[in-house]
């Protein structure tokens, strides 16, 4: 969709506005196409509204005026930014947007950082996969009688007694680990958002 550009007599405006408009570009160009949409068109009709309330003054001290009361949109968008991402990442369920999302949101409380940790822990099961495949005699799930020793790499202990116990399953299970324990901290990421948003 076309969005409608401020006009203006001065050649100067016009490059100071469109250098202003092209950093909300570059600030929300994490976002879908519409929530970039969204903003830039908040944003400009935002300036094109207070620019109107300064017509008494020159066009380019008027211009300035309204976005130095904006302020950067590198700043200004962050935090929206950062909502909006994670937003998405637990709507889509994407992992490229989940981990732009908590890469936005490390700075918004300690939760985020350990989401981030939990979410870094999963690349243990993709780990894992990849080991086995490399590794098939010494990855897998081993135990000792009736007692759990070791998820990953054991190399031979001499133990008779040390046994794998997923064998051909071993793989399809950390798969099927790996999506259930994703889904599980993605709905639990969508859970704290909207408590956020609660409390706000």
């Amino acid at each position: 969709m076309k969005i409608e550009q401020i006009p203006f007599n001065e050649d100067a405006s016009r490059r100071i506005y469109q250098d202003y408009m092209k950093r909300v570009s570059t600030a929300t160009s994490s976002l879908s196409a519409e929530n970039m949409n969204d903003i830039y068109m908040e944003i400009n009709s935002h300036i094109f509204e207070a620019f109107q309330q300064n017509s008494t003054l020159p066009e380019i001290d008027a211009l300035l005026n309204v976005l130095e009361r904006i302020g950067a949109p590198e700043e200004v968008l962050k935090q929206l930014v950062a909502d909006k991402k994670l937003e998405q990442a637990t709507t889509t369920f994407n992992p490229i947007h989940v981990i732009k999302a908590l890469f936005l949101n490390l700075s918004n409380g300690i939760s985020y950082v350990v989401f981030s940790i939990l979410y870094l822990l999963l690349f243990g099961f993709v780990f894992l996969i990849f080991a086995k495949l490399v590794h098939p005699a010494d990855v897998g799930m081993y135990y000792k009688n009736t007692s759990f020793v070791v998820l990953g790499h054991l190399k031979e202990s001499g133990d008779p007694k040390v046994k794998e116990l997923l064998g051909n399953w071993f793989i399809p299970v950390m798969i099927a680990a790996a999506l259930f324990f994703y889904v599980l901290l993605t709905l639990a990421l969508k859970l704290k958002k909207k408590l956020t948003k609660n409390k706000s």
